[in-house]
């Protein structure tokens, strides 16, 4: 084929070059499983943001709290706000939304508020994250968009657990089946957990949203702390934990002090 190309100086000159090769095809939708025999499809997934901050000494942490309750619900804006076990002075946010500007234009102005001016913003916890699916879904919209909301919103469920994870490049060179046994080896185990109460969990993937270049985000949500922490304790023995995880934590550790259904 004679294409034309410009040269440094300005002038153009006829050559024949080989026809580059297409483009890939770029398919950002997430797939579940066959429903009435079509395979579910969807383009839509839920955000959520995790901000932990601590509140100055001279101010009560549960009161900041209980204000920050009221704001939420005053101006139907979906969180569970947590007190952080691990700072007496500390509290985290969780919000959600489908649109990430939720974050920029419903939240973050939250900050300008009087009680919320002066208090100091934890950077290492903050997390941001996107439900995800893993193909195989029966019911794809439950799991991408309300699964994640009904979790965190469940009064039964008053401890909640916060961590981003990034697994080794070695992981992504695995074959497609290699991939899908090691998986499945986690996800059991974490299905056992769920069946008996013991606790439930939100994935999110996080791939270019997360400062420290993590790829996922994990919520565990439970009637007690101490099955969340077993669970993560029975992960540590499967392949994927053991073998192919390169960093986890840092760990958020949340009562629940209020919500807001939006």
């Amino acid at each position: 084929m004679s294409t034309t190309t410009q040269r440094p100086e300005g002038g153009t000159s006829e050559s024949t070059e080989a026809k580059q090769p297409g483009l890939p095809k770029i398919d950002v939708n997430e797939y579940g499983g066959k429903k009435e025999g079509v395979r579910q499809s969807m383009n839509r997934r839920l955000f959520m943001q995790l901000l932990a901050f601590d509140v100055p000494v001279d101010v009560n942490a549960n009161d900041v709290a209980s204000e920050l309750g009221k704001l939420l619900r005053s101006r139907n804006i979906p969180g569970v706000i947590y007190a952080d076990t691990m700072s007496p002075r500390g509290l985290g946010l969780l919000s959600w939304g489908e649109d990430p500007s939720h974050f920029v234009r419903a939240v973050r102005p939250l900050f300008t508020e009087p009680f919320l001016r002066s208090v100091t913003l934890r950077q290492d916890m903050a997390m941001l994250g996107r439900s995800y699916s893993t193909g195989h879904e029966p019911d794809l919209e439950f799991v991408l968009l309300k699964r994640p909301i009904q979790n965190v919103l469940n009064e039964s469920y008053p401890w909640h657990v916060w961590y981003p994870l990034r697994r080794t490049g070695e992981f992504a060179r695995l074959e497609p089946i290699d991939q899908s046994h090691i998986l499945r080896e986690h996800a059991s185990i974490g299905m056992a957990y769920g069946a008996q109460e013991l606790a439930h969990d939100i994935r999110l993937a996080c791939h270019g949203l997360d400062a420290q270049d993590n790829e996922f985000v994990i919520g565990l949500v439970g009637g007690e702390l101490h099955p969340l922490s077993h669970l993560v304790q029975s992960m540590r023995k499967t392949r994927q934990t053991s073998e192919f995880i390169a960093k986890m934590g840092p760990f958020f550790v949340g009562y629940v002090l209020e919500r807001s259904s939006g």
